[in-house]
């Protein structure tokens, strides 16, 4: 018998959240090839414009949309305003890194709202149409390696990705009944925007390469692959997994030894 292409989402919508960089543009992309019509949603519409522009001259559909996740009235009007969405990816976030000690309550209230209290609310107002139409669904969040491991000087973003992971799993086990599956990519240290400056100094890299079984840093492009599998056909009998790509960083342990030769 002949089967579906496990990575084709023709005939499928997306809506992308936090698209205009980054892992949220890699992503993005990737729907928008394997055939989705993607709706790329974030604060910087000149990109999403500039973006969707590229993806329609190859032939794809993408089309901009201005969201502010950070803001309840934006994210509730871009749901409204995505339509009938198939695949909902949350990508959306930001971070501050210092001491544990030092987080003042503005700090803690800007994370908690952007990476945690916008994605619930975009993803309950999306899931429930997903629920009302009864044709199943895909919800893929982007937790972090602070979903399931923790790291020094994140405090308020560990809680933030560990928190989106539990919500994957939950969701998973009560939208199940609905056709939807609903999972989690937990990157690790992958090149971006927001990090670009930390990974400067030769140290960090030194430390990369003695640490981790790949040794190099991870690029955007390297999530957006297992995105797109986890969004379309293949992955309709995964659900509620919060899957590392990290270069082996959270399942093995290098060390100096060599044995002799």
């Amino acid at each position: 018998m002949a089967q579906a292409n496990p990575f084709s989402l023709q005939g499928k919508a997306a809506l992308v959240a936090g698209a205009s960089r980054g892992i949220g543009q890699a992503v993005a992309e990737a729907l928008a090839r394997a055939g989705a019509r993607t709706i790329l949603a974030a604060r910087s519409v000149k990109a999403l414009e500039r973006i969707a522009t590229g993806l329609r001259e190859e032939g794809c559909q993408a089309v901009p949309l201005e969201l502010d996740i950070a803001s309840r009235a934006s994210r509730l009007a871009a749901a409204a305003s995505a339509g009938a969405v198939d695949i909902l990816v949350n990508v959306a976030g930001a971070n501050v890194r210092k001491p544990f000690t030092e987080f003042t309550s503005e700090e803690y209230e800007h994370l908690l709202n952007t990476n945690l209290t916008g994605i619930f609310e975009l993803t309950q107002a999306v899931g429930r149409g997903m629920i009302e139409r009864g044709r199943g669904g895909k919800v893929v969040m982007i937790g972090s390696l602070t979903s399931i491991l923790g790291l020094p000087y994140v405090a308020v973003y560990t809680v933030t990705k560990a928190a989106l992971a539990g919500l994957t799993r939950t969701l998973a086990a009560e939208w199940g009944q609905y056709g939807i599956q609903v999972n989690c990519i937990a990157p690790g240290f992958i090149l971006t925007d927001l990090n670009r400056e930390m990974w400067q100094p030769p140290h960090m890299q030194e430390w990369l390469k003695a640490t981790q079984p790949n040794p190099r840093m991870g690029k955007p492009e390297d999530i957006a692959p297992l995105a797109t599998f986890l969004a379309g056909p293949g992955a309709d009998y995964i659900t509620g997994q919060v899957i590392t790509v990290d270069g082996g960083l959270s399942s093995s342990c290098m060390w100096p030894f060599r044995p002799a030769q």
